[in-house]
């Protein structure tokens, strides 16, 4: 008799205490055949299928504007056409334009950078539940989509990046060395990004009304961003905690740092390194941890 058959034989034999379904498959050997691995093995899942996350973010990338006359340009296209909108809005309509030197390279900057976080949060958060059927039919870590999210958002920031620096130059910034630090704080905010998107993707595989509620807390963040206004300008009459909260944004902090390298010419501050670092490494912790605790619920039900 086999070991499945003498187990379920025993599970069914009479005159014994009935054991758990859980005990006797323990004391068998038997296992689930989806269970959450160990966070090294995950780990090492994750980097066997690099090339599969690569490949992925890419032939996403690829379709996204596949069906437009304009094609990849709107990877471009749309931030600068939402630049252009807050320019009107903010810069003319508002005054801010008379408040801040080089005010269209210091939107444009923030409106760049902002969008990078900001779509890989809305994008991470579609991430499982808009690859159900993919996650039930084949068996991978699933922390693969999100990361493939993150990715094509990055590739497309490239294309962003470049026109962003062909801008500043336009409006009258000298090159200097410290843009040399430019993929620095990219960097950290990739790695920011990472964990954030994989916090997202949890949250809405299984938080329904999610995707109805970012368009809202995005909304929010860009607000308190500083993308339209300097911070520390506006904060000034503000209560102690609001500004310290505002100050200490993540999405604030990368901008505020991009904008020393690009507009300002000066090395940022030590808040800046330290805000900046502190959000990198606690998100992706943070968000990898959480995300990796839920691995085999995804695709259930």
């Amino acid at each position: 008799m086999s070991q499945p058959e003498s187990a379920l034989a025993e599970a069914q034999g009479g005159g014994r205490a009935p054991e758990s379904l859980a005990a006797l498959a323990e004391r068998h050997g038997l296992r689930r055949a989806i269970a959450r691995p160990s966070m090294p093995a995950y780990l090492r899942q994750l980097w066997d299928r690099r090339h599969f996350i690569l490949t992925y973010a890419t032939s996403r990338n690829v379709s996204k504007y596949s069906e437009s006359m304009l094609g990849q340009l709107w990877q471009v296209l749309t931030p600068l056409l939402n630049a252009a909108v807050y320019w009107l809005m903010f810069g003319v309509i508002l005054g801010q334009s008379k408040k801040i030197d080089n005010y269209p390279a210091f939107l444009i900057t923030g409106v760049m950078v902002f969008t990078f976080t900001q779509r890989t949060v809305i994008s991470g958060a579609k991430s499982i539940s808009s690859n159900l059927s993919l996650i039930r039919a084949l068996h991978f870590p699933r922390a693969a989509l999100p990361l493939a999210y993150t990715i094509q958002e990055l590739q497309q920031l490239g294309y962003s990046m470049a026109v962003l620096v062909l801008l500043v130059l336009v409006t009258g910034e000298p090159v200097s060395w410290l843009w040399l630090l430019i993929p620095v704080v990219l960097l950290m905010q990739l790695v920011f990004n990472i964990g954030t998107g994989m916090f997202m993707a949890r949250l809405g595989a299984f938080m329904r009304d999610m995707n109805q509620l970012l368009p809202f807390i995005t909304r929010t963040w860009l607000y308190a961003s500083g993308v339209f206004y300097a911070i520390d300008d506006r904060t000034k009459d503000l209560p102690d905690f609001l500004r310290w909260a505002l100050e200490f944004n993540p999405a604030a902090a990368y901008i505020e740092f991009m904008r020393d390298l690009l507009i300002y010419q000066r090395f940022p501050e030590r808040w800046a390194w330290v805000t900046c670092l502190f959000w990198a490494v606690f998100a992706l912790i943070v968000g990898f941890w959480y995300f990796w605790r839920a691995e085999e619920r995804y695709g259930r039900g």
